[in-house]
């Protein structure tokens, strides 16, 4: 089966007809604990309050993850009429809503793609965003120029530009973007592949708004659980950090967009 641009992927049928879901990498080496801290972000969210459907993890080791085995519905495309795209706002925002906790972080540190993502526990939000993931990113993706001197700048004046109201912290799936959504043949939507970790759930958008989970998405997300108000000037530095992701992961085609979102910011 198609298992992304990291690992190898496919469905198995057992003896008794279950079928189950096998991700598997050759040098799983190079990336250490993927699969275990896949595993730990499943259970959470599948343990967490929500409508949500998560696949339950089987078992992992060190090069591969065993998980249930999840049947898209015909017409489970983020943007059909099937109302993929509501029951995902629905869902995540009872999810957000109903997993506060006092701080941020993770019982593992885990991979955003594949770039490590550190998820050592911390008191303080802004604190949390600037050491553990705005500042490990710009140091990946440094050019001794424009982007280091706007980032600089934003690193700066984080507590200004994600300045906003006081909330708990929620658990987050991650990654979130159309590849890692469906719907499965009970009508339920389905997330999977996650980035874990509590952190400010308005960081949850920063993919949703890159990869344009739509309007739809965001009023039955609103419905549940509102934004408050200045999300759209903080889900931006959101954005940015998922942008610069993928410049260090895919290359130059992310450098303009990311330097023309840091001058936005700025």
């Amino acid at each position: 089966m198609g298992g992304g641009c990291i690992n190898e992927a496919v469905l198995f049928t057992l003896d008794d007809g279950e079928r189950v879901f096998a991700k598997t990498h050759a040098n799983a080496g190079a990336l250490p604990n993927m699969f275990s801290s896949e595993a730990a972000g499943l259970a959470a969210l599948a343990d967490a309050d929500s409508s949500l459907y998560v696949p339950r993890p089987i078992d992992s080791g060190p090069d591969y993850i065993v998980m249930e085995a999840i049947a898209p519905a015909p017409g489970s495309a983020l943007g059909s009429e099937g109302g993929l795209a509501e029951k995902l706002g629905q869902g995540l925002a009872e999810l957000h809503r109903g997993s506060a906790r006092d701080r941020y972080g993770f019982d593992c540190d885990n991979y955003l793609g594949a770039t490590p993502q550190a998820n050592g526990w911390m008191d303080e939000w802004l604190a949390f965003w600037a050491e553990r993931r705005f500042k490990p990113m710009l140091a990946l993706v440094r050019d001794e120029g424009e982007l280091d001197r706007l980032g600089a700048k934003l690193l700066d004046g984080l507590d200004t530009v994600l300045d906003g109201p006081d909330e708990p912290s929620a658990l987050l799936h991650g990654d979130l973007w159309s590849g890692n959504a469906t719907m499965d043949a009970q009508g339920r939507a389905v997330i999977f592949d996650p980035a874990a970790y509590w952190g400010h759930r308005e960081a949850e958008f920063g993919m949703t708004r890159l990869f344009g989970f739509g309007s739809r998405f965001e009023a039955a997300y609103e419905a549940v659980y509102p934004l408050a108000a200045g999300a759209a000037r903080r889900i931006k530095v959101y954005t940015l950090h998922h942008v610069l992701n993928h410049l260090h992961l895919f290359g130059g085609g992310y450098y303009d967009s990311s330097v023309r979102l840091l001058r936005e910011i700025v």
